[in-house]
């Protein structure tokens, strides 16, 4: 909606249309999760695996966890994002377009980013760029945060302006 408050866009294996599945079984996972007594983060996973059986998406999820908190703690609104989950995985439609550069960044064995959803993204952001990271599922930057960081510094690198070395 306003497209000159941007100067270019990353959007991390997600497109412009709303999705039929919800997060709703992992926030409840970590709400079951027994926090206490935990002795670290390894333990945590062990306890979390009973809930939640993909490795990848329960270190995500423990990413969240504050174990230094006293009583050890989610750092995310767990309420929050239950009762905005249609909201979270919803798209509402906009009238504007973004027409600047953007990089439509995919995880190589995800689904979120599909073939159909190409045609939509190009209406909205008609000078988008896409790319994959092999191997890496729905949160690429967690499961490949070197692969995500080098991806996210070659668009920078190649859509921001060089500034002017001052010689010498």
């Amino acid at each position: 909606t306003e497209p000159e408050r941007v100067a270019s866009l990353i959007v991390a294996d997600i497109a412009p249309v709303g999705y039929g599945h919800s997060q709703t079984p992992l926030i409840h996972a970590m709400r079951g999760l027994d926090l206490t007594g935990l002795g670290g983060r390894t333990e945590a996973d062990a306890r979390l695996a009973g809930t939640v059986e993909d490795p990848a998406t329960r270190a995500f999820l423990l990413q969240s966890l504050d174990l230094r908190a006293d009583p050890p703690r989610w750092r995310l609104n767990l309420d929050a994002l239950e009762a905005q989950m249609d909201q979270i995985i919803g798209w509402p439609g906009t009238a504007g377009r973004y027409e600047g550069p953007a990089l439509f960044l995919s995880g190589g064995a995800s689904d979120y980013v599909r073939p159909e959803h190409r045609e939509t993204i190009r209406a909205l952001f008609p000078a988008a760029r896409m790319a994959k990271i092999p191997g890496a599922g729905h949160w690429l930057h967690a499961e490949k945060p070197r692969e995500f960081g080098a991806a996210v510094s070659a668009f920078l690198g190649a859509v921001s302006p060089v500034a002017p070395s001052s010689g010498g």
